[in-house]
């Protein structure tokens, strides 16, 4: 399975603890398992491609962390079973779980097909319930961790072009709510990144480059600030938690 072909630098410390980011890609993800690896944490970050994860692992390895990549299809039941399985036998209990897959592809609902419907609500949904499934069963037999998902705007309002879209993101915030009401008592923190705006991505510089001009005046997302807030979200104490977050830049309308 490709889930096994586990890429690492050197060993890591077994007394650390993991985070597992599921979608590191090179923006949001990649900063923010970064920003776990810096604080003493073990790094396993996941894409369908393992190849595609190696520089991030170089960058956490060359500045003194440990990261972990892993080729995963987050969509397959049997992969994520495995995935979570292998990452608890061998890098240690995730602490962190960072769902971070997205799906956005803009569409008229009068030429959306059915198959590309449910292939956005897979990668944007489904495999949230099944990753964050798995982790949580290990995480309430030890009374403790952090799962945190990544939204979006659609989550809360469907915009003409993103039928597909944000009903993913309206069932994967829906998941959230769910978990965190059953899984908060028993010591789970979970929670719903809403992140609005473009984000400072090559994509965005390539192919908006007028919003990307803005970034001159903080006009988008910087993805370390992203990351920022979901490791503050981790370390808040539990009689203060909070369950959704909105990122946008300042001059972003909503």
């Amino acid at each position: 399975m490709s889930a096994s072909d586990a890429q690492a630098l050197h060993p890591s410390p077994a007394s650390s603890p993991v985070a597992l980011i599921v979608g590191a890609g090179d923006s949001t993800g990649g900063a923010i398992a970064k920003r776990f690896a810096r604080e003493g944490y073990i790094a396993c970050v996941t894409r369908r491609s393992a190849e595609k994860l190696q520089p991030l692992i170089a960058d956490i390895e060359a500045a003194g962390g440990h990261a972990f990549g892993y080729g995963s299809d987050a969509r397959k039941e049997e992969e994520v079973v495995a995935l979570i399985a292998q990452i608890e036998a061998e890098r240690g209990p995730i602490e962190v779980l960072v769902f971070n897959i997205g799906a956005n592809v803009p569409c008229s609902i009068l030429e959306e097909t059915a198959r590309k419907y449910f292939k956005i609500r897979e990668m944007a949904c489904f495999s949230g319930f099944l990753n964050a499934r798995e982790v949580a069963k290990r995480m309430v037999t030890r009374g403790r961790g952090t799962i945190l998902f990544t939204g979006a705007t659609a989550g809360t309002r469907g915009a003409a072009g993103f039928a597909a879209f944000a009903g993913a993101k309206h069932a994967l915030r829906a998941l959230a709510q769910s978990m965190a009401r059953e899984l908060g008592p028993r010591g789970l923190h979970v929670a719903h990144v809403i992140v609005d705006g473009a984000i400072d991505t090559e994509f965005i510089r390539t192919q908006f480059p007028e919003r990307y001009a803005l970034k001159e005046q903080d006009g988008i997302l910087n993805p370390d600030h992203i990351a920022e807030n979901y490791w503050h979200l981790h370390q808040q104490p539990r009689d203060a938690w909070t369950f959704e977050l909105d990122l946008r830049p300042y001059m972003e309308k909503w």
